[in-house]
């Protein structure tokens, strides 16, 4: 279908536009900002995940700039059918109360909620920057009145960007990386929800491939091996496999699929596909792209996210109760977007070449 001036006019105002080559996309049904306002300048590394009752929360860390001492998370909520989303609310500080109150600025919020009516868990990282930060871990029931924060392990971070996958035996496995003397990538695991924890050895050796933030591929109905992608600084996605429940990893090894060293993120829908929202390109974060697989690795070109000059990184992404997949992401380091997809809708085509 051509993209006719009319429709250009109808997508912004229903604030749709964010490209010709999105809106063209029957794919994609929904753009939109999570908020216009918000008492932050910038912000950075959102999250997303429903919540028991069908809600959509998304949390974001936001404050004067990445790695600046105001910097918390804060959270917003929609009820899921199109309405407006809830003003962002802070959540979590870096005050440290073992450090005379002092305050660290707070990093990569990670939303998880458990099945079975069990609290909604917000990981999130607080430190002076990437070397030299800890875990941390609030929990919520209702998703407005928060626990204490609470402090992970020595030697545990919990995941470092992406969501953990739950995994049939009810173990919950995260996707961590450590910077210090070299980007490595390990996982870890928790059988109960953040209590006691255990971590594999590092996946790579932190030079000649060096790795952080892996996604998780489970499964699911494709019976595929569980598989991890993730960020790297070798210009190209990384990934590695597990056939014994996340417990021992194959060494990562490098993909064909492009990274401008910026965050991805991945999901295994219902019908066994896996979805990757990244940015195909080996330099800058735009254009932002969805890639889908069958096998877990043979990639087509899915809807195209953002295409115009600017940062678009960093996303999250869910498959919800309905079958539609969310996607945030950061948007010029100004606002955070959540796009609404219907997978059965995907034209899918040949991945394009990758910019320089």
């Amino acid at each position: 279908m051509p993209f006719t001036p009319a429709a250009l006019v109808v997508a912004v105002a229903t604030g749709l536009f964010v490209g010709a080559a999105v809106a063209a996309d029957p794919g994609v049904l929904k753009s939109e900002f999570i908020y216009d306002r918000a008492p932050f300048p910038s912000c950075h590394a959102s999250t997303i995940t429903q919540l028991p009752d069908g809600r959509l929360a998304v949390a974001f860390f936001g404050g004067t700039d990445e790695g600046e001492s105001d910097v918390g998370v804060w959270l917003s909520t929609n009820d899921n059918q199109g309405g407006a989303w809830s003003a962002p609310v802070e959540v979590a500080t870096g005050v440290t109360p073992e450090q005379n109150n002092r305050r660290f600025p707070c990093w990569n919020p990670v939303l998880f909620q458990p099945p079975g009516g069990k609290p909604l868990m917000l990981f999130y990282k607080v430190g002076p920057n990437p070397e030299a930060w800890w875990g941390m871990l609030i929990t919520s029931a209702d998703g407005k009145t928060w626990s204490p924060p609470r402090r992970l392990p020595n030697g545990i971070l919990g995941p470092i960007k992406n969501k953990p996958a739950l995994l049939p035996d009810g173990t919950l496995l995260c996707g961590a990386s450590t910077e210090p003397g070299g980007w490595l990538v390990h996982m870890e695991l928790t059988p109960d929800l953040g209590q006691t924890w255990t971590k594999t050895a590092p996946l790579n050796d932190g030079k000649s491939l060096e790795a952080i933030q892996p996604a998780i591929l489970a499964g699911g109905a494709s019976r595929q091996p569980l598989r991890i992608l993730c960020r790297t600084k070798q210009r190209r996605v990384a990934q590695s496999t597990s056939a014994d429940g996340g417990k021992t990893w194959s060494p990562l090894e490098l993909t064909d699929l492009p990274n401008p060293n910026s965050g991805i993120d991945a999901v295994t829908l219902a019908d066994g596909r896996g979805v990757l929202v990244y940015n195909h390109t080996r330099s800058g974060r735009s254009p932002l792209n969805v890639a889908v697989t069958d096998d877990g690795t043979t990639w087509k070109a899915g809807p195209v996210l953002e295409s115009e000059p600017g940062e678009y990184s960093y996303p999250a992404v869910i498959q919800a109760a309905d079958g539609k997949v969310h996607v945030t992401y950061t948007w010029k380091r100004q606002k955070i977007r959540h796009a609404v997809l219907d997978p059965a809708r995907f034209k899918l085509t040949d991945l394009p070449a990758a910019g320089r």
